[in-house]
């Protein structure tokens, strides 16, 4: 994976790039959210993203929040077009019990929240992030080998050129070093539906 071809989109508080791994040291009051139930728009996360006008593919990391400690520290996948339409994956910190494993979708300003409960011992998780046109899915992983589906969409602004990636944040008064590790780019692993066939256009 080429990182010189990455770009920032806000930067972290700090930030080391090797050949293997990225290293982020996240900045408080750090976050993405738009509007919905809380009211509020924080839109100023950390996005390191490259750009692709590939209509078929998997992104794939792993990602390490060993130092993870504060309520809503987070680190994960990002699909970042603008600051009203993007989706995040992540593991979001909540206590010494649990955090929640979730998905962000926000479209037109407005986001939404899947989420599951975990123990707060995981701290590893590996994503894959595909695309099929302008539809996508995320789904996670403990070993990097069996995947589980968290969620398709569509993104009405997720056509032609799009940019991806990962980002890290802390929406409170923390900071944390998270790490993104095999990092890889393949060819589309979300094969095409073959159950019922679309409707037809009259």
């Amino acid at each position: 994976m080429d990182f010189t071809k990455w770009k920032w989109t806000r930067e972290p508080k700090g930030c080391e790039i090797f050949e293997d791994r990225i290293e982020i040291v996240t900045k408080p009051h750090t976050d993405l959210w738009q509007r919905t139930y809380y009211h509020f728009q924080n839109d100023n996360a950390p996005v390191f993203q490259m750009e692709t006008e590939e209509q078929y593919f998997s992104f794939v990391v792993k990602t390490d929040f060993q130092e993870s400690h504060h309520r809503f520290d987070q680190c994960g996948i990002v699909m970042y077009l603008d600051s009203e339409n993007w989706l995040k994956a992540s593991v979001e910190y909540e206590n010494e019990s649990g955090q929640h494993l979730g998905s962000v979708v926000t479209g037109e300003g407005y986001s939404d929240w899947a989420t599951t409960v975990i123990d707060a011992s995981v701290k590893t998780m590996w994503y894959r992030f595909s695309r099929r046109e302008d539809d996508y899915r995320i789904e996670c992983s403990r070993d990097g080998r069996i995947f589980e589906q968290m969620r398709i969409c569509h993104m009405q602004k997720g056509k032609g050129k799009i940019q991806f990636g990962i980002y890290a944040c802390s929406p409170e008064e923390s900071s944390f070093r998270a790490v993104f590790s095999n990092i890889m780019l393949m060819d589309c692993q979300w094969e095409a539906h073959d159950g019922q066939q679309p409707d037809m256009k009259l």
